[in-house]
């Protein structure tokens, strides 16, 4: 577990972050740009050292008190914006800095695995000068895995890169996640890189942390602001149970159901992120057998918000129970009204289209 709490003053700036997250997976800050995101993250390296102070990593303290274990001393990996690396060294010269920076007797991540994991090898020989920036941003999460960190920081590692860069790359972040067991914490201001990488979520806003928890409960939360954005969408961690490669459907076990998804998803047990929009979940009282929506599922209405003058946002959950995970679905005002939906009741939800979140 990873405990933080960081308050005090930057200049003109007021920081008041208090937040837990899980000691595995993707851990992302999100807010908008100068809402405090890389402050606390450089708190967490210990470069920026707040009045007031916490800071304990799976149960070891780094900083309380009068304690606070030094930058050098601290078992973490830092990728930022921009590749900071060395211009006098070869790629295989980066990657081998990173493994000297290793603590004697911590090497629980390997030099071939991560090279086969980020696909270096052909980079090898190669000036540093003569990689694009995907390429670039590749060899620094190398070489800071190879520093063997107990924690991995990445402030907003894809946002110097154009559009082909950031889906070079992505993949290679999500390719981390599953493979990785050591917790990451992951800056963006990007709504689509938050819920295909991250697995927790910690809103801020001002200096302050306005919400945390897993990312589906709390981008369907209806008091946050992501579900009033004009697209809002739920994501769901499924699992494939199996492929008819005559349809070319997979069927995915979600928490509450059993979700038909286009293309081969991998063989069973695969574990994939489904993205569903709420413009693409449709309400009626009863399953429909004439239609060509292939999957209508029970859902218990949690809760539903106005989104704007003629529309609203209902919060659902998935199964008969309403024990499952969480859906959204925009609906009109005048449909709402006409067909007298009321929170608790068990709807049918009709899910038009159902995408990968993840590659």
């Amino acid at each position: 577990m990873i405990e933080a709490r960081f308050s005090g003053e930057l200049g003109s700036f007021k920081l008041d972050a208090d937040f837990t997250a899980p000691s595995r997976g993707v851990t992302a800050l999100f807010g908008p740009s100068g809402c405090g995101k890389t402050s606390v993250l450089r708190c967490i390296a210990g470069l920026t050292r707040m009045a007031g102070g916490r800071l304990v990593i799976d149960g070891e303290v780094w900083q309380e008190g009068r304690r606070f274990v030094p930058v050098h001393r601290r078992a973490l990996g830092y990728v930022f914006q921009e590749a900071s690396l060395f211009p006098h060294l070869s790629v295989r010269e980066n990657l081998e800095f990173g493994q000297k920076r290793a603590k004697r007797g911590s090497h629980t991540i390997d030099f071939d695995d991560v090279v086969d994991l980020l696909a270096i090898a052909p980079l090898f020989d190669r000036p540093t000068a003569h990689l694009s920036g995907g390429e670039r941003q590749r060899v620094a999460i190398g070489r800071a895995l190879l520093s063997q960190p107990r924690l991995l920081l990445m402030d907003e590692p894809v946002s110097a890169l154009d559009s082909l860069g950031r889906e070079e790359i992505l993949p290679y972040l999500e390719q981390l996640h599953r493979t990785l067991s050591i917790p990451v914490l992951y800056v963006s201001h990007n709504i689509e890189e938050i819920e295909r990488l991250a697995d927790t979520l910690v809103l801020m806003r001002r200096g302050t942390v306005r919400a945390a928890g897993p990312i589906a409960e709390l981008l369907a939360d209806p008091d946050l602001p992501m579900v009033r954005m004009p697209e809002p969408v739920a994501v769901l961690d499924g699992t494939v149970k199996e492929y008819d490669p005559g349809y070319g459907l997979a069927k995915v076990d979600v928490p509450g159901g059993t979700l038909l998804v286009a293309g081969d998803l991998g063989p069973t047990g695969t574990v994939r992120r489904l993205r569903i929009g709420a413009s693409d979940v449709s309400l009626s009282r009863e399953a429909s057998t004439d239609t060509t929506i292939l999957n209508a599922l029970p859902v218990r209405i949690d809760s539903v918000a106005p989104a704007g003058e003629t529309q609203m946002t209902v919060r659902l959950k998935l199964g008969a129970d309403g024990r499952g995970a969480p859906l959204l679905s925009r609906v009109s005002r005048l449909s709402w009204d006409r067909l007298g939906f009321a929170s608790g009741e068990t709807v049918m939800a009709q899910i038009k289209a159902v995408a990968l979140a993840k590659n």
